[in-house]
Formats: C-alpha cells, structure tokens, sequence
C-alpha cells in the first residue's frame, strides 16, 4: 500500500512552495494537499477554537487533490488526518524564508509538522531562503535536494519531527542541531499617517553562529537537518533539582481574633 502523504504550509494555499514539495512528494506516495486559505506566517502552534472551520475543494497547478481551510497550519494538519485516514506523514513548506534557531518556537512551517508529531505521525518542515529582491525561488534548482532529503529520512523511522531549511544555493547537506544562543526578534517604532505610534515585530540579522548548529549550516550554503523533539524537559536541571531536599513551607501560627474570649473551662 502507498504511504499517504498529507502536504501543508504556513503561506497559504498558493503560495508556490507547496505545489514543489507536493510535486517532490509524490514519487514517495499519494498526496493531498490541506493549507490555510491565507497566509498564516509567525502563527506558531496556534489552534481555531473560538469558530468552526471551513474545508474547501481549492484546484491547484499540478492536479494535485488540495483543499483551503480558514484555519492555521496546525488546524489544517489536524482536520487534514481527520478527513482522511491512514495519513503516514505530514509535510509542511516549502515555506518562503528559513526558520532557524529561535525562529523554531514561533513558525507555523513547523507548527504544522509538530500538529502530526503529537498526533502520532511523523513531521518533517522545509523552507528555504528568500531572495533580497524578493523574488520567487527558483524551486526546480531545489527540489532534487529535497527528495535527497526525503530518501533520508523516510529510511529514518525513529526521526518523527525534523526541520529541514534548504539554502538558495546548496552545496551538500549537513546533520545540524538547533542554534539557540541568539535571538532575531525585534519591535521597530514608527507612526500611522494620524501620528499615532505604532509597532512592528520583525527580525534583527544574526552573525557568529556555533559551528554544527542549523544557523551556521545554512549560512554556508548546506541544507540543514535538524531532528526535534516534543519534550521540552530541560534534564540537567530536572537531575540537579530531584536531587535536593524539598522542605514544606512552614506554616505561620494562626493567632486568635482580637475580640475573641477564651473557652469557659467551667461549662
């Protein structure tokens, strides 16, 4: 039986990135596409649950079976093993711009690969860089990296979450971890045209990455595989603290109300 592979992203149902990952995806099996209907950028593991979604038959170049939803990545891969059963793997990408580092906690890219980790399946994110003109992607130049990747680690079977971020121009593939002594975020001031302050969330360049981390890989042109995990326990720490003594906290002696009397001894 053909592995049933479920394709989503944090662009949008259109963006070009998914249509190569679909097209990639299926020499490896059936695909069906599930993205949100819009972009769905920096949502992170954001879930709908304040209105009902929406699933809509959405025709895409390439003639793959894909749908919109008005949800996030994470809806999409939830109501997408929903509908259809016996999914095996969850794609998401190829999102336009990388997610390195601390960029990890906040992407919807990956969002939508941890949504299948916790249900059991297994996740793998891509995205690549963006050119600083803005254009597209050249997505033919790297598809054969993809696939490489995808041999890799569907022969993996014990990587159930991995982000992959593919450069513009790769030059081999390396096995990294994930760079997580920096931070690129950052609020920029400015003014609406009333005058009014106003605020963007954006991102700072980063330099002087750790050599084996993701950030440094991708900055020397080298597809990243980075295996993750969804057990945030920080264990040293775990070891260090089981270790000491945990004294209750003593309990301060009540005293009495100022207007109380003492107990008649004589009734």
């Amino acid at each position: 039986m053909k592995s049933r592979i479920l394709i989503c992203n944090d662009d949008g149902i259109y963006s070009p990135g998914i249509a190569s990952l679909a097209k990639v995806a299926s020499r490896f099996g059936d695909v069906r596409i599930v993205a949100p209907d819009v972009e769905q950028s920096s949502m992170s593991h954001a879930i709908t649950s304040s209105r009902p979604l929406r699933y809509r038959r959405t025709p895409l170049p390439g003639g793959f079976e894909a749908y919109r939803v008005n949800g996030t990545p994470a809806d999409c891969v939830a109501l997408g093993t929903y509908l259809w059963e016996r999914v095996n793997l969850v794609l998401s990408g190829i999102n336009l711009g990388p997610n390195l580092g601390s960029a990890c906690w906040h992407s919807g890219t990956l969002a939508a690969a941890k949504q299948a980790a916790l249900l059991g399946l297994r996740g793998i994110a891509f995205s690549t860089a963006v050119s600083i003109t803005e254009k597209a992607p050249d997505f033919s130049q790297l598809e054969p990296y993809v696939e490489k990747v995808l041999e890799l680690l569907l022969e993996e079977k014990e990587l159930c979450l991995v982000n992959v971020n593919v450069p513009e121009k790769p030059r081999g593939i390396r096995w990294t971890r994930q760079a997580v002594k920096q931070y690129d975020g950052k609020v920029v001031p400015g003014k609406d045209p009333m005058k009014r302050a106003i605020y963007w969330f954006t991102i700072k360049p980063l330099e002087g990455e750790e050599e084996g981390t993701d950030r440094w890989a991708f900055g020397k042109n080298f597809v990243s595989i980075t295996p993750l995990r969804l057990d945030l326990t920080d264990e040293r720490n775990l070891a260090r603290v089981l270790a000491l003594p945990i004294t209750p906290a003593r309990t301060a002696r009540r005293k009495p109300p100022a207007n109380s009397t003492k107990r008649d001894s004589s009734r």
